[in-house]
């Protein structure tokens, strides 16, 4: 699905997904990404099932006020101890599929929000 977004200058937006690929800013990426505002990069993951406390953690590391889990073509929801270090720091965690969670990154990104999304493909 191709996504129509005004881009603005510096700010990365998804605009189009389908399955096994993601395109951001006009560049399409075949692998899993975590993605901020400003920075698009592979994210080392096999797949849903190999998500680990560690994954999330270093989520928190890059200082989001939300964090959104991109779980493929299907919502799936991790063990709930991976994501208790990100609550207990006040960091917002929503997880959903992954054309879900592509738009809305771009509006959280659009509202100048401090997210981090982590897109597994599907």
């Amino acid at each position: 699905m191709k996504l129509h977004l005004a881009n603005s200058p510096g700010q990365n937006r998804v605009t189009a997904y389908g399955p096994g690929y993601i395109t951001v800013n006009g560049v399409r990426h075949d692998t899993h990404l975590l993605m901020t505002a400003e920075t698009v990069t592979a994210w080392e993951i096999d797949a849903f099932e190999s998500l680990t406390r560690e994954h999330f953690r270093s989520l928190g590391a890059l200082a989001p006020e939300i964090v959104i889990l991109g779980t493929g073509a299907v919502q799936r929801f991790p063990r709930p101890d991976h994501t208790r270090g990100l609550l207990e720091a006040g960091v917002g965690v929503e997880i959903m599929d992954t054309a879900a969670a592509c738009r809305t990154f771009n509006i959280l990104v659009s509202e100048g929000r401090r997210v981090v999304a982590a897109i597994l493909l599907g």
